[in-house]
């Protein structure tokens, strides 16, 4: 697999603003600003008889563009697909009823086999938005239902590649240079080569739109590959990336509690604080090291 550099076509809008400087006065000036918008992810499904039906599965806020790898990447990361086999297609739902609704709605189709527990998908995403997950016992639950297991062994990384991936991405944060109001997530080689890279206002959404973008392209499982995310490593990154079968992540930010004690379960290898020629690794050391020196358990 080759795959080439894709960088994210990012979608701001104008805005008047006040600039102000020292002591002022305030100057009106021009200001790109990261778009934010309503998508409503609605699933096809097969239902007894050989019929097929629709329903609103989730509405996330996130930047336009890329929509159908967001709605892709959230799919497998909320372990309702597992493969590109299980998805038919996605694409923008023609069948709007408002103006507003428009470019804003997209359609994924599951293939016939996949079944569909909605019930247990509205307990998990209220789970999810409202009050939280805690601990072992989501960790046990997304573990069984939606993460695969992780190899124990690869991808390895040296030190030396480690420091030079916040460049990188920073270099290639499209959407970031123009309005300096979005995340990012991205996709390394273990030589530090840039594959991958999508951003958004949203961290999660970010991720989701890589992962789905891998997901299309067939690259899936990634064990093979380093994330590198631009804000925190918090739990919810943690399980999409195990998802996608990542055994590295690493994050410009700090990691959460939790992220830490999933990472552990998962096998996967954290890194925190990757800047300034330092880092802090969080869990399952053994991915990575100093040059010449061997890696492994």
């Amino acid at each position: 697999m080759e795959p080439a550099i894709l960088l994210p076509a990012a979608s701001y809008e104008f805005a008047t603003v006040q600039k102000v400087r020292g002591e002022g006065p305030a100057e009106p000036a021009s200001d790109q600003l990261a778009a934010e918008e309503p998508l409503e992810i609605r699933l096809g499904y097969a239902v007894e008889g050989g019929g097929r039906a629709h329903r609103t599965l989730s509405v996330t806020m996130r930047t336009p563009g890329q929509d159908e790898e967001l709605a892709a990447g959230f799919l497998l990361t909320e372990g309702i697909i597992h493969g590109k086999a299980d998805l038919l297609g996605v694409r923008p739902c023609p069948d709007v009823q408002k103006p507003e609704e428009a470019g804003n709605v997209v359609r994924a189709e599951l293939a016939a086999h996949v079944p569909v527990d909605f019930q247990g998908l509205e307990r998990h995403f209220y789970t999810s938005s409202s009050c939280g997950v805690c601990g072992k016992t989501s960790i046990d639950a997304i573990q069984t239902t939606s993460c695969p297991v992780l190899p124990a062994q690869g991808p390895h990384l040296a030190y030396a590649t480690v420091h030079q991936l916040p460049a990188r991405l920073r270099a290639a944060q499209a959407g970031f240079e123009q309005t300096g109001g979005q995340h990012a997530a991205a996709l390394f080689s273990p030589e530090g080569e840039l594959l991958l890279l999508r951003e958004d206002v949203g961290r999660h959404n970010a991720l989701d739109k890589l992962i789905g973008a891998a997901l299309l392209q067939d690259w899936l499982p990634l064990h093979r590959h380093v994330l590198l995310v631009s804000g925190r490593a918090s739990f919810e990154l943690v399980q999409k990336a195990a998802a996608a079968g990542l055994g590295i992540l690493a994050a410009v930010g700090a990691p959460s509690s939790l992220a830490v004690q999933a990472a552990e379960r998962f096998g996967m290898t954290v890194l925190g604080f990757v800047r300034n020629e330092r880092f802090n690794i969080y869990a399952h050391p053994w991915r990575v090291g100093p040059v010449g020196e061997p890696l492994g358990t």
